[in-house]
């Protein structure tokens, strides 16, 4: 630093620090000529600047840091702290000399902010207080511009006019845009001339050609490849380029067209007709696609307009011609029609709204063999009643159709005339009477008469025919009901005790009239009388005063009841006229014991209730009282055992003495033992026992003592004989034991080894009738087993 005197000013100028410029100051001196001192200064600086990327070896020296109170005797320490200061940034503790130890990217932090102070190295005591500075990093054109998007999709209608905005396409780039040229870009197209262009400075891409050009029909799609450059797109600058897939969208510039100009199509005669019923498809082709494809199909000429229609089916597009009516191949064989094509939504910008296209369609009609038809699609006939039988109603008529002109035969249909009352020629369709007819109990006839081919019968047609039976007077009129007359005892003459009036099942045209008149054979004709009242209804009156129910107490009038239909018919009807007590009012208050009995007692229906309800009670109790007993009674069988004759055996072979499993002899010597463990069979519950019971049997001479078996043996006879559950039937009971060296040894006379002899067997004749079968077989002579 120089200090310089200059009357009364004082010139300073120092260096800044980490700057190569210097600074001055000017300071007015004092007027008193006094000697001045300059205080000394600490040392200050505020920023630091420092390229970033930096490829040397070494550590990259950024500036040095110095403090008026370091003479260079070593005594001062320089210490840093702040960002990345000992890691990014280090300093030289004795010169002050401040380092970068690696390479520093300005895109990932552009500055920071370090504090340094100077301490005594001696004791650690600032000597200066810590000051602040910033360290920034110098921008290097390091990074090439990057899209938002590595493709972009856009698009654009077809036909469009030149300079039409697609889409704007964007780039970034990290560089320092306030620092030289390394952010600033430039647009450019690559890839997509000369269909397209980008502006430069905005990146917004536009089309380059006019309308004819852009066809969607044509080309579809397009890829356009845009670059963005930095340095404004000088020489050594940086580029990022993207993809930009456009799509030229449909108008509606094409109008449909028939794919051929000539249809043909066939269709059988009777086919069902509506809409399901399809006589064929036509197409028409639009370029055009979705909406702007959408077809229109119309019927405009020929001479089918009323017999076919079109539609257009909305999957494909093509026109569905449908039968509106079903078709007759002997009336006509073929149409003509003239079908229109055009589009649904027509855009007047691209295509005129006239525009169509014209095609013609011819349909044959198929001949088919068609059932018999019948001339009206039902007959009403009308019979009278009183009709003989065989007479013809009328008759129905059908003919074959085509042009063969088959021959028909007639039948009804059983099921709508099941009393079979009609029947119909098979020939002419004549409907005859085969059964009487009557009104009143049937007045219509609803039958069908079937037509079929000759040679084909399953070709068949049907109509109804509605049959009335038309009424005739063969009724006569009788009373309308049952009716209750009574005349009091105090009668006056000329009373009247009676309306009576008329029904007839008839129906004449022109409504009923009957006429009511005194029978001239009634016994009354002295003491009642009958007045047509010349409304369908009469008046019976009395023609005499008084009358005793003690001399007579009822009296029948004979009514004579006719019509005024041709031929007239009549008949009598007999009113019972009761006398009884009434009061002076005329209020009947006893007509005879019957009477009484009936106003004072209950009616014949109520009196039939009571009894049915007690009739069901004494079932009732019958039948819980058989129930009760049936619980009591024993069952008949109370087991599986078969009822028939048979044979039961209990074959059971043991292993002697030694074998204590398979059967306790001692049961055999023993048999009063088994007593409480025999069952007893139970088929039948006899009222008394059916056989006496076995007498002595002659013994037979055994070949040693075996008398416990003999024993057991009887014992069991006698329980047989002897018990009301035995079978009717004769049955063989077996008891058999067989095993080596068994005190018991052999049941079996016929197996014993001592038995060598002739056996007696006479004695079984003597146990009753069931071992008779047995003393037969085993009884006889030797003789007999010889021969």
């Amino acid at each position: 630093r120089s200090l310089y005197g200059d009357g009364m000013l004082l010139s300073l100028r120092f260096p800044i620090h980490g700057s190569p410029r210097w600074d001055h100051a000017v300071l007015p001196l004092p007027t008193d000529k006094t000697t001045l001192r300059r205080s000394r200064r600490g040392w200050m600086w505020k920023q630091f600047f420092l390229q970033e990327e930096y490829t040397g070896t070494d550590y990259q020296y950024i500036g040095k840091l110095h403090s008026d109170m370091d003479r260079g005797d070593g005594t001062v320490m320089y210490v840093l702290t702040g960002e990345g200061a000992g890691t990014i940034f280090v300093i030289d503790a004795t010169s002050g000399d401040l380092h970068a130890t690696r390479s520093l990217d300005r895109e990932e932090k552009a500055s920071y902010i370090l504090r340094a102070q100077a301490v005594d190295k001696r004791n650690g005591v600032p000597l200066e207080p810590e000051t602040e500075f910033i360290v920034k990093l110098h921008d290097i054109n390091d990074n090439e511009p990057k899209f938002e998007k590595e493709v972009y999709m856009a698009s654009v209608p077809e036909r469009s006019h030149i300079g039409t905005s697609v889409t704007q396409v964007t780039a970034h780039d990290a560089d320092d845009e306030m620092f030289g040229m390394s952010a600033k870009l430039v647009y450019s197209i690559s890839q997509g001339h000369p269909y397209f262009s980008v502006e430069p400075n905005t990146g917004i891409i536009r089309t380059a050609l006019g309308p004819s050009d852009m066809d969607r029909e044509q080309r579809e799609q397009y890829q356009v490849v845009i670059e963005a450059k930095d340095m404004a797109g000088q020489r050594g600058g940086l580029t990022g380029i993207t993809t930009v897939n456009i799509t030229l969208t449909d108008v509606n510039d094409n109008p449909p067209q028939f794919s051929q100009s000539v249809y043909q199509f066939s269709v059988p005669e009777l086919a069902p007709a509506g809409a399901g019923a399809v006589a064929g498809r036509v197409r028409a082709l639009d370029a055009d696609i979705g909406r702007n494809a959408e077809m229109d199909y119309t019927v405009v000429g020929g001479d089918g307009l009323d017999a076919f229609d079109i539609a257009t089916d909305g999957r494909t597009q093509e026109g569905v011609l449908t039968v509106k009516k079903v078709l007759d191949y002997e009336r006509k064989k073929s149409y003509t029609l003239q079908l229109q094509v055009r589009n649904t939504h027509p855009d007047p910008r691209y295509v005129s709204v006239d525009s169509k296209d014209l095609a013609m369609v011819r349909i044959s009609v198929e001949d088919v063999d068609e059932p018999p038809r019948f001339e009206r699609p039902s007959y009403v006939l009308e019979v009278k009643e009183d009709a003989a039988v065989g007479t013809t109603v009328s008759s129905v008529s059908a003919a074959d159709p085509d042009i063969r002109r088959v021959p028909v035969k007639y039948t009804i249909d059983r099921h709508t005339d099941v009393d079979r009352i009609f029947n119909v020629h098979s020939g002419n369709g004549s409907i005859f009477l085969q059964k009487p007819l009557d009104r009143e109990d049937l007045a219509w006839h609803n039958i069908s008469v079937i037509a079929a081919e000759f040679n084909n019968p399953q070709q068949t047609s049907r109509v109804p025919v509605y049959i009335r039976v038309l009424d005739v007077n063969d009724n006569a009129p009788t009373l309308a009901s049952v009716y209750e007359t009574f005349v009091c005892e105090n009668g006056k003459a000329g009373q009247k005790i009676q309306t009576i009036t008329a029904v007839d099942p008839d129906e004449p045209p022109g409504g009923h009239r009957f006429y009511f008149s005194l029978a001239p054979e009634s016994s009354v004709r002295a003491n009642f009388s009958v007045r047509d009242n010349d409304d369908n209804t009469a008046s019976i009156l009395t023609r005499r005063t008084g009358f005793r129910r003690t001399q007579q107490s009822a009296h029948a009038v004979a009514v004579v009841i006719s019509d005024a239909t041709f031929p007239m018919r009549s008949s009598t009807g007999t009113l019972t006229v009761r006398v009884c007590t009434c009061d002076h009012s005329g209020n009947m208050e006893a007509c005879g014991a019957e009477a009484l009995g009936g106003a004072a007692g209950l009616s014949t229906g109520a009196l039939v209730a009571i009894l049915l309800c007690i009739l069901i009670l004494l079932l009732i109790v019958v039948l819980f009282a058989a129930m009760k007993r049936q619980k009591k009674k024993e069952p008949l069988i109370m087991s599986k055992e078969d009822v028939r004759d048979n044979v039961v055996s209990y074959n059971d072979e043991g292993g002697g003495e030694e074998d204590t499993q398979a059967f306790d002899i001692g049961a055999l010597r023993h048999p009063e033992a088994m007593e409480e463990c025999s069952k007893l069979r139970r088929d039948i519950l006899p009222s008394e026992p059916l056989y006496a019971p076995a007498v002595t049997r002659r013994a037979a001479a055994p070949a040693r003592d075996d008398g416990d078996v003999r024993d057991f043996i009887s014992q069991r006879v006698q329980e047989h004989d002897g018990s009301p559950a035995a079978p009717p039937y004769d049955s063989l009971a077996t008891y058999a034991y067989e095993g080596s060296g068994s005190v018991a040894e052999s049941l079996s006379s016929l197996g014993s080894a001592s038995s060598n002899g002739a056996h007696d067997y006479n004695y079984l004749s003597e146990w009753g009738p069931r071992f008779r079968k047995l003393a037969d077989m085993y009884g006889g002579d030797d003789d007999d087993w010889d021969s």
